[in-house]
C-alpha cells in the first residue's frame, strides 16, 4: 500500500495553497493524496447536538468541495478526505503515521478550528516522525484559476537542501531531497555554511595546513562532495551543485532559496523531551522563505 500525502485542511487560503502544492506532488510521486479535517468545539462552549451536527456538516461539505476541486485539475490522482472529531495537532499526529509527509498552510487560520495556528504547527513540527512542508500562500490571487497557474509557475527553480553536517550528513535528509529533486527533473543544491575554528586564531601550523590545497574554503567543499557522491550514484539523473559559504547558516540558505521551488531542512529527533525544539537555523528558514519548507526529522 502506497503511503499517502497527507494535508491539514481548514478551508483558509493557506489551506487550499497547501492542498494544490500536495496535489501536484502526489502526481509526480504517483501517490495517493489525503486531506484532513479537524473540528472541536473550544472548551468553554457547550452546543448542542443540533450545533455539533451543523458543524459536522459543513466540515464535510468544505471537505467534498475542496476534493471536487482537485479532482478537476488532477483527475488521475486518487484523492479521499477525512474529518476527525479531534484536537487539530493530536489528529494530524496521528494521520502523520505511515505517510509520505504532512503538508500544511504555514500561516493563518480558517473557520475550523484548525491546523494553521502558530503553536498547533510548532508542536506538529516539533513530534511529527514523518517530513512535514510548510506552504504559504503569500502570492496567490483571488481566483483559483491564476492561484494554479502561478502556483504551477513557482515549480521551476531548484531543490534547496541545507546540510550542517558535511561530514556524516543526515540520511533521511539527503533521501528527501534527492527524492524531490527527481521527481520534479529539477537542480539540487546542496547548501553549507562553515566557519573558522578557533584553532586558528593561535595555531600557525593550523593556518598553513588551511591554506593548503587551495585553502580552507575548497577543503570543505571537497568534503561536502564527497558525502554528496554517494547519493548522486543511486540518483544520477539530478544534477547537483554545491554552495559552501563563510557565513551565518541562515542567511547561506535563505540566499539559496530565493528562487527555490522546495527549500529542505532537518530536525533532529534525539533532542530531550523537555527541549523538543526545530533548531535555530530551520526557524529562520521556516519564518522568512518564500518557497515551501519541507522538515526532514533525522537522527
Amino acid at each position: 500500500m502506497l503511503s499517502p500525502i497527507v494535508v491539514g485542511f481548514d478551508g483558509s487560503p493557506e489551506s487550499r495553497a497547501a492542498a494544490e502544492w500536495a496535489a501536484r506532488e502526489a502526481q509526480r510521486r504517483a501517490l495517493p493524496l489525503h486531506l484532513v479535517t479537524a473540528w472541536i468545539w473550544r472548551p468553554v462552549d457547550v452546543p448542542s447536538a443540533q450545533e455539533s451536527e451543523a458543524q459536522k456538516q459543513w466540515a464535510q461539505q468544505m471537505l467534498n468541495e475542496a476534493r471536487e476541486e482537485l479532482v478537476a485539475r488532477y483527475p488521475q490522482l486518487p484523492i479521499t478526505v477525512e474529518q476527525v472529531a479531534a484536537l487539530a495537532t493530536r489528529a494530524l499526529l496521528e494521520r502523520a503515521e505511515g505517510a509520505g509527509m504532512l503538508v500544511l498552510g504555514s500561516r493563518g487560520h480558517g473557520a475550523v478550528t484548525g491546523f494553521l495556528l502558530g503553536s498547533i504547527g510548532q508542536h506538529v513540527l516539533a513530534r511529527a516522525n514523518v517530513p512535514v512542508v510548510l506552504v504559504r500562500a503569500d502570492k496567490t490571487l483571488a481566483t483559483e484559476a491564476v492561484e494554479h497557474t502561478e502556483a504551477a509557475a513557482q515549480e521551476d527553480g531548484d531543490v534547496v537542501v541545507a546540510l550542517q553536517d558535511r561530514d556524516e550528513p543526515a540520511e533521511e535528509l539527503l533521501r528527501f531531497a534527492f527524492t524531490a529533486a527527481a521527481a520534479r527533473g529539477a537542480t539540487l543544491r546542496a547548501v553549507h555554511a562553515w566557519s573558522r575554528p578557533p584553532v586558528f586564531a593561535y595555531n600557525p601550523a593550523a593556518v598553513r595546513m588551511g591554506d593548503e590545497d587551495g585553502g580552507m574554503e575548497a577543503r570543505v567543499d571537497r568534503e561536502l562532495s564527497a558525502a554528496l557522491e554517494p547519493w548522486q550514484t543511486r540518483y544520477p539523473q539530478v544534477k547537483v551543485v554545491r554552495t559552501v559559504d563563510l557565513a551565518s547558516a541562515a542567511e547561506v540558505v535563505l540566499q539559496a532559496a530565493r528562487h527555490a521551488a522546495l527549500v529542505v531542512v532537518g530536525r533532529r529527533t534525539h533532542r530531550p523531551a523537555l527541549g523538543m525544539r526545530i533548531g535555530p537555523v530551520t526557524h529562520g528558514v521556516i519564518h522568512h522563505a518564500a518557497a515551501p519548507v519541507a522538515v526532514v526529522p533525522h537522527d
